[in-house]
């Protein structure tokens, strides 16, 4: 199974966020830092404030933040929603089932759900700070600065807008 460039991206922004809790950062900044397409970034971010696990403020001295803390944000559910489905083989394609002809005798569809099933459950089992090498949470581990204004109380900050446009 191979995660979409988008989840991969969209946990990547995550983890950064996750490791600057105490600031706003800019689109400008992950594409710098993960040197990424700030348009592709720009659909990333936005998609994560779509989904409810980003903060973003427009404007001067905006940028974004984690809506929740990362604690609280279960890896399972960012690729869950980032990913959109999970159809390994066609036959998980409900508007191709049956098109098969092994269909009915066959236990693929069956080996390939358990095998989602427990790849799935075993990202529910981790949140975003387990991501992190250990006592890392707080403060920033990596030296990037991008001039962001720090905003720990992130106030005035709307989800679903994407920042740095």
């Amino acid at each position: 199974m191979q995660l979409t460039a988008h989840t991969d991206y969209g946990l990547r922004v995550l983890i950064y966020l996750t490791l600057h809790p105490d600031r706003l950062v800019t689109i400008n900044e992950l594409a710098a830092f993960f040197a990424i397409s700030k348009n592709h970034l720009v659909k990333v971010v936005h998609n994560l404030g779509l989904k409810g696990f980003v903060r973003t403020v427009r404007g001067k001295g905006g940028g974004i933040c984690l809506a929740a803390p990362a604690e609280k944000i279960s890896v399972g559910s960012v690729v869950r929603e980032l990913e959109g489905h999970f159809q390994m083989a066609e036959c998980f394609n409900p508007n191709k089932q049956g098109l098969c002809a092994l269909q009915p005798e066959c236990g693929l569809t069956s080996l390939l759900s358990n095998a989602v099933g427990q790849f799935l459950r075993v990202l529910d089992g981790a949140v975003l700070s387990d991501l992190l090498p250990e006592g890392r949470l707080a403060g920033s581990m990596l030296a990037i600065d991008a001039g962001a204004a720090a905003t720990p109380d992130h106030a005035g900050v709307k989800p679903g807008f994407a920042a740095g446009r």
